[in-house]
């Protein structure tokens, strides 16, 4: 097992890396307190909620909500649900919301805990590739609107995250390769050694090799980490980790978020805004190929499909969170391992969407 500490404004939390965490009652107990609530979906909890039962035995006051996953459900109504239920506990201040699930339950609990009486603990227990790289380590809770993905939220920093790489062995093939999207992002944007490392050891990961797998989550970690420790608020290098997700969200919301897996739309996002970048003569030609070649060699997409409305994307690409006075501000590469913000105007961003 390894450990990483996120440090932040209020302090700093552990995320714990490893096999069979999940039945690891000292690691678990340490971080629960009060009455507990436990928040998963139906896949998950029929898979793993009996693992945890050992840990939770000790705490006499405690529910569980099992919610239906997928994009679709991250609203307002199943974050009402999570506070209805907090209700019900009579949960305090000192209640404990556990997140098991993929990152729209993550995101869904962490927002209920940020809400409830103005901030209770939650601990989060990612099961997905993505919410263990990515969704589950920051402190960014939300859910959708109609509009816009992640229109409303707070930041909640989690007392702990706890990531058993033994839930990736039952994880769908397609949220699995999903989820690599998010772990080639931070070799793209600021670890140019890692993602030589995932070059090397593309072959490895879709395979599933444990030893791969850890490394790539620990290092995935180790960056997001690091940035969150440098800008908890998303005021300055946080808006990096947003690569590829400008394109990628509004591609989720035209499709209604039932067509594309968060990390697909992050991957050809991730495709668009490099090509943008040597469109604009920021990186040297053929960044955009040695990226799209990792990603296929990861089975990922990496094009829009040829019937995606660009005016309909640009729309929905104004409602983006790091827009500032009406302008689109996208991360472009300045190199693999290096990103910027950077203000675009429409008509270049239609020069990708319309290759």
């Amino acid at each position: 097992m390894k450990v990483i500490q996120v440090r932040h404004g209020g302090g700093e939390y552990p995320v714990y890396v490893g096999q069979g965490l999940l039945g690891m009652t000292s690691v678990i107990e340490r971080h629960l307190s009060g009455r507990i609530l436990l928040v998963s979906d139906p896949n998950v909890a029929r898979l793993y909620l009996d693992r945890l039962r050992p840990s939770l035995k000790n705490f006499q006051n405690k529910r569980r909500l099992i919610l239906p996953d997928g994009e679709q459900h991250k609203t307002v109504e199943s974050w009402q649900r999570i506070i209805d239920e907090l209700v019900a506990l009579k949960a305090q201040r000192d209640a404990t919301v556990l997140a098991l699930g993929g990152g729209v339950i993550g995101d869904m609990a962490g927002f209920a805990a940020a809400c409830y009486m103005r901030g209770i603990r939650v601990v989060q227990m990612p099961t997905t590739l993505l919410a263990q790289v990515d969704a589950s380590v920051g402190g960014k809770t939300g859910v959708n609107h109609a509009r816009g993905k992640n229109l409303i939220g707070a930041f909640h920093a989690p007392n702990a995250v706890i990531v058993d790489l033994d839930t990736l062995s039952t994880l769908d093939e397609r949220d699995y390769r999903a989820g690599l999207a998010e772990v080639v992002k931070y070799g793209a944007i600021r670890d140019s050694g890692f993602f030589a490392w995932l070059e090397a050891h593309a072959e490895g990961l879709n395979a599933r090799i444990p030893q791969t797998l850890e490394e790539a989550v620990f290092q995935s970690v180790r960056n997001k980490a690091e940035v969150v420790a440098a800008d908890e608020k998303e005021s300055g290098q946080r808006a990096l980790l947003n690569f590829g997700h400008t394109f990628g969200h509004a591609l989720e919301t035209a499709t209604s978020y039932e067509v594309w897996r968060h990390g697909e739309a992050v991957a050809i996002g991730m495709v668009l805004a490099t090509r943008l970048s040597e469109f604009l003569g920021r990186v040297e030609a053929g960044t955009c190929d040695r990226l799209v070649d990792l990603l296929r060699r990861l089975h990922l997409p990496t094009a829009l499909p040829q019937d995606q409305d660009p005016d309909q994307l640009l729309r929905l690409m104004r409602l983006d969170k790091k827009n500032r006075a009406d302008q689109i501000r996208l991360i472009l590469l300045d190199a693999i391992g290096k990103a910027s913000v950077v203000p675009c105007p429409a008509d270049d961003i239609r020069e990708v969407l319309n290759p």
